[in-house]
């Protein structure tokens, strides 16, 4: 199994390798105030996907952070009730 990822990680990074050298091409990004960026267009393509994938993580952050509290304040709960109060659950199918 180990021999199939490596494989595929292989593949994957070859392609990308590929897909890098032939775009190679200079780009130019104008931004306001008549700011013009260039650079080769992978790495535009590379900077654009970072950037989205931080927006991404950054999105994501708050809920986890308020879902941690919640379960943290959730233990603190049943942790004060007594043993007889909290009902015995089967186990799930």
């Amino acid at each position: 199994m180990t021999a199939l990822t490596w494989a595929l990680r292989l593949i994957v990074f070859s392609f990308l390798v590929v897909f890098a050298v032939q775009n190679t091409d200079p780009v130019s990004l104008n931004f306001v105030l008549g700011q013009v960026w260039q650079a080769p267009l992978v790495i535009v393509l590379l900077a654009f996907f970072a950037g989205g994938a931080v927006l991404g993580v950054l999105s994501v952050v708050g809920v986890i952070y308020h879902q941690r509290r919640e379960i943290s304040r959730l233990k603190r709960v049943a942790a004060k009730l007594p043993a007889s109060v909290i009902p015995e659950l089967p186990p799930p199918v």
